[in-house]
């Protein structure tokens, strides 16, 4: 049985490369694609590039999205919209490396992509 894919969306390549390399040595049966920066690398954020990386690890389990500040919200909508209305996609209300962390844990147990999303989603009243 495979894992929920996670796909980390920021408007810096270099931060979700970092977080997606964390996540790979704490978890490394949890497929992970990031979506960072710009078609021609500058910041921002790209629905095309978060499209792909949502297919890249999209399996049955379903796929969480997160992503770091305002605007990538609407980069995100308009690529699950391009991708359709039959995918299983969720997009976490989480910050990005407490709710990527909680996600890979949740998704490591095999745990359904509600499970996996609730997990994100409770790391926004982690204490620091």
């Amino acid at each position: 049985m495979s894992c929920v894919g996670l796909v980390l969306v920021s408007h810096s390549e270099k931060l979700v490369e970092g977080l997606a390399e964390f996540l790979s040595q704490i978890q490394k049966d949890v497929p992970v694609a990031i979506a960072g920066g710009t078609d021609d690398g500058e910041l921002g954020t790209s629905p095309f590039k978060i499209k792909e990386a949502i297919e890249r690890v999209y399996s049955d389990r379903g796929v969480l999205v997160l992503f770091d500040i305002g605007s990538a919200a609407m980069s995100v909508e308009m690529a699950i919209e391009m991708l359709g209305d039959e995918k299983k996609i969720r997009v976490a209300d989480a910050p990005l490396v407490e709710g990527a962390y909680a996600a890979a844990v949740e998704a490591s147990v095999r745990s359904d992509l509600d499970k996996v999303a609730a997990s994100a989603h409770k790391a926004r009243n982690w204490r620091k």
